[in-house]
């Protein structure tokens, strides 16, 4: 299990930790005042579309239209998948080919 996202507010994290597939892990951490919650789980790309991160939900709107693509929507694909080469390195995880 890796650290997933970090949060301010139990609730949300609690939220975020029923919508996790495999292996989870809530905890959480003090300093001085302030209370976070760190959730670790499984790096997936199914997991981390649960969670709404890496712009996977916008990724996979602009995939379910990419014949009609102009130059913003190139743009914007370019900046997510630049995003998500970071995240495979950092999770050891492989960018499906059908999303490049």
């Amino acid at each position: 299990m890796k650290l997933l996202s970090v949060y301010d507010d139990r609730e949300e994290a609690e939220e975020a930790a029923e919508k996790l597939s495999g292996s989870k892990r809530l905890a959480s951490e003090r300093d001085s005042t302030t209370v976070i919650y760190n959730l670790f789980g499984l790096p997936s790309w199914g997991n981390f579309h649960r969670l709404g991160m890496y712009d996977l939900n916008e990724l996979k709107m602009l995939l379910s239209r990419r014949a009609e693509w102009e130059g913003d929507d190139l743009a914007r694909h370019a900046q997510i998948i630049a995003a998500l080469r970071l995240a495979s390195k950092n999770f050891a995880l492989e960018i499906p080919k059908h999303w490049l």
